[in-house]
């Protein structure tokens, strides 16, 4: 991962996995924003008991700045040995075979290969509902989709804290409610690093991402962080 600059209270709204690279470059932490589904679904992993929550793009992305999820899922893979636990994949087609989720995770499933572990399941992106096909407790789990997903592996991998969000219902909770809960992830991350923050819409041609990225946007704004 390269080096990290020191960038202040600011925060700055970017869209799609360019912009999240060019977030991470610049030294911020990026908050992505994947409401259908990326985002959703690993909110309620995180309310099922998830340990940790990644991002990874598809093997075959031609994204146009530099990923790698072979190194989210090694990265995966030595949480997961370090805390002894699982890791769990979610990945698309939503309606499909587990085949093409596999092919299409190829490239994190090399690398929790490569560090001497295994997911313990591939799952679909379902969003809220996704919760209900496996058992999250203490899991390490990694979403591999288009959007989202690299756009979350083009930050971590050019060296950025990185968060997911969403404006979506889940189980028990409001889309209020999460909102608050990534912001405040956001939040904790950027005051540890002393730095600023961007919101990355996942996909520049969703309304639901862009239109909640200017959410975020608003409420970080009220907390104290200036525009930029």
């Amino acid at each position: 991962m390269l080096s990290r600059k020191r960038t202040g209270k600011i925060v700055t709204l970017a869209a799609d996995v360019s912009g999240a690279y060019k977030a991470a470059r610049a030294g911020q932490v990026v908050l992505i924003v994947d409401v259908i589904d990326m985002g959703t679904t690993l909110e309620g992993a995180l309310q099922s008991g998830a340990r940790l929550v990644l991002g990874a793009s598809p093997a075959s992305c031609k994204a146009p700045v530099p990923v790698n999820p072979r190194a989210v899922g090694i990265y995966a893979a030595r949480e997961a040995q370090k805390h002894k636990t699982g890791i769990v994949l979610i990945a698309e087609p939503r309606v499909g075979k587990n085949e093409e989720r596999r092919a299409r995770a190829a490239g994190v499933l090399e690398g929790i290969l490569e560090a001497g572990a295994e997911a313990g399941g591939i799952y679909p992106n379902l969003g809220a509902e996704t919760v209900k096909l496996a058992d999250f407790r203490d899991q390490i789990v990694v979403a591999v989709s288009a959007c989202g997903g690299a756009a979350y592996d083009a930050a971590f991998n050019a060296g950025a804290p990185v968060v997911t969000g969403t404006v979506a219902r889940t189980f028990g909770h409001t889309g209020w409610e999460n909102a608050e809960a990534a912001i405040e992830r956001a939040l904790r991350f950027a005051e540890q690093e002393e730095s600023g923050l961007c919101i990355v819409a996942s996909s520049s041609k969703s309304l639901e991402d862009v239109l909640a990225a200017q959410y975020f946007f608003q409420r970080i704004l009220a907390r104290g962080f200036t525009a930029s």
